[in-house]
């Protein structure tokens, strides 16, 4: 199966983690946001972050760093959140991904990327559906419907309505 066709989308932003890149297809974004006050709540998976309040709508924020484990670091006037909108089980569900920063919005052809690595049996990539190269760059184009596990949405979506049943 071809790459694009699988994301419905040859346009993909770019964001950086650390010294690495990663992409997502535009179709999954809902908006991006300059880095505000997130809300801690407690008993959530350690990637939360916590939740923000965006219009009236209470929306978890996962940290990205933590959810690839990739060393943490301050956040900073480019660290910003990727409102994303997430397919479980046949829904959808609204989340934020905390970044460094968002690079670029970019087109990349099929035939311009190629299948994930196989690393082995006991590393999950499911989540990345393919390896786009830009100039000398490698780009890690994710699956946000896959980053994310449907228990760990599930959790992610409970705090999120208790949070709002709250207000």
């Amino acid at each position: 199966m071809i790459v694009a066709e699988m994301t419905g989308s040859n346009q993909y932003l770019a964001f950086a983690l650390d010294e690495e890149l990663f992409a997502v297809g535009v179709d999954k974004i809902r908006e991006i946001i300059d880095f505000t006050t997130v809300t801690k709540v407690p008993q959530t998976p350690d990637s939360m972050r916590g939740v923000i309040n965006l219009r009236g709508n209470v929306v978890p924020v996962i940290d990205m760093r933590r959810k690839f484990a990739i060393t943490e670091s301050p956040d900073t006037v480019d660290t910003c959140i990727v409102v994303l909108e997430v397919s479980m089980d046949n829904e959808t569900t609204v989340i934020g991904a905390l970044v460094d920063s968002v690079q670029e919005v970019f087109e990349m052809e099929a035939n311009q990327i190629e299948p994930p690595p196989k690393i082995g049996a006991n590393l999950r990539t499911d989540f990345i559906l393919g390896m786009g190269r830009k100039a000398s760059d490698f780009i890690i184009i994710l699956d946000v419907d896959k980053v994310f596990s449907s228990e760990e949405l599930s959790q992610v979506t409970q705090t999120g309505l208790s949070a709002n049943e709250a207000n």
